[in-house]
């Protein structure tokens, strides 16, 4: 992309922005702690005021808020976030309240009435819950209210923990069928290092994955109370995107500027027509238990073609995963083709290795005539290196 297309491709994105009707705005602790670690009610004052004045306007805006901890760390006694799990319920359990009061006020003064809603990885994943979900929030929206969502940290295990808020408002804007997405951070864009190097360029649009390879991500809020960092952002990014919603990243305090078009943090262009809730998961969220590995053929029919992934083209597998169970799809280079939900397990694969559908349900039984990965199940990927 020249620099020429690279600008009108932004411009275009923030115009998209300044026009959404429906907006998710996520904000991360480091944005709204000190740097002691607590709740900085001054930077939640200055986001509120934002949003206040955009819903006056006639926008829906759902913020997604992480905080919980950080504010509850000072009424248990606590000095840093703590590392092991139950802590980190027990000081959301405090911090939650006290958040919302603190929105609670800021707001109050706009008349507008703050809503809770608190989701687990499993209420965006099953169906039934997904659903019910995504009517809570429009019936909060319809109610004239702010939504303010945050993972249920107080009950959240490490195995149905979404592990950061920026992943939860991708998938919220996913689900409320948001027009945009803004992420905000401690860092006002996406550089192609720290930002403290001298070297560090900023990067004012993201057309795509391919856009990222000699980016240098990681880090953390300077804060020292949020788990996301940069590249948490960009995953989220171009999860939304790969469903055909467009992003901004930028730094909470220039909120403003991109809610009206402007041209801070960096943006990032729609890649993808909108995705199925359980695509969209599989693809980006779910965590793999295992892989197999596939012939040429069968690469070229799941990549070219869209069809289901047979036995026939299974040459080998890794790990111990169960039918049911999110796996990587590799080619005999290890290259990542596809994810998919297994129908099978990694004891029962070898079995079937280049065996036909009707050869299977002849030698196995006819429980084994299907498709190993049927194509409703399989997502392609970006990923092409091996792990």
């Amino acid at each position: 992309m020249t620099a020429t297309s690279a600008a009108a491709d932004s411009a275009t994105v923030r115009a998209d922005i300044a026009g959404a009707k429906r907006v998710v705005v996520k904000v991360g602790s480091s944005s709204l702690t000190t740097l002691d670690g607590g709740l900085d009610e001054s930077r939640l004052v200055a986001l509120t005021d934002v949003i206040a004045a955009h819903r006056a306007e006639g926008r829906e805006i759902i913020l997604v808020s992480s905080g919980a901890i950080a504010a509850g760390l000072e009424p248990v006694g606590l000095r840093r976030r703590p590392r092991d799990l139950a802590t980190q319920q027990a000081a959301a359990g405090v911090g939650q309240g006290l958040l919302m009061a603190a929105y609670a006020r800021a707001l109050g003064r706009f008349d507008l009435v703050p809503s809770q809603v608190l989701l687990s990885a499993d209420d965006l994943i099953r169906r039934t819950r997904y659903k019910n979900a995504q009517r809570a929030i429009d019936r909060l929206l319809s109610l004239g209210t702010l939504p303010i969502v945050n993972e249920n940290d107080a009950v959240a295990t490490e195995e149905i923990r979404f592990g950061d808020n920026d992943r939860l408002a991708a998938l919220v804007a996913h689900l409320s069928h948001a027009d945009a997405l803004v992420l905000l951070s401690d860092v006002d864009a996406l550089y192609t290092g720290p930002p403290s190097q001298p070297d560090a360029r900023r990067i004012d649009h993201v057309a795509g994955p391919d856009d990222l390879g000699a980016v240098a991500i990681g880090g953390v809020g300077t804060a020292g109370t949020g788990t996301g960092g940069m590249a948490t952002k960009v995953d989220a990014a171009l999860m939304v995107t790969d469903s055909g919603i467009p992003a901004v990243l930028t730094s909470a305090d220039r909120v403003g500027d991109v809610l009206t078009g402007g041209s801070a943090g960096t943006s990032f262009a729609v890649t993808h027509r909108r995705r199925g809730t359980r695509l969209l998961w599989l693809r980006h969220l779910a965590k793999t238990f295992g892989s197999v590995t596939i012939d040429d053929g069968a690469e070229a029919a799941v990549r070219s073609r869209g069809t289901s992934l047979l036995a026939a083209g299974v040459v080998g597998v890794e790990g111990d995963f169960e039918a049911g169970d999110p796996v990587e799809i590799r080619n005999t280079g290890g290259q990542i083709v596809a994810r998919g939900m297994t129908n099978f397990s990694a004891a029962e694969l070898p079995t079937m290795f280049g065996l036909t559908t009707e050869e299977l349900g002849t030698r196995l039984g006819s429980d084994y005539r299907k498709e190993v990965i049927h194509r409703n199940d399989l997502v392609l990927t970006h990923v092409s290196e091996r792990s």
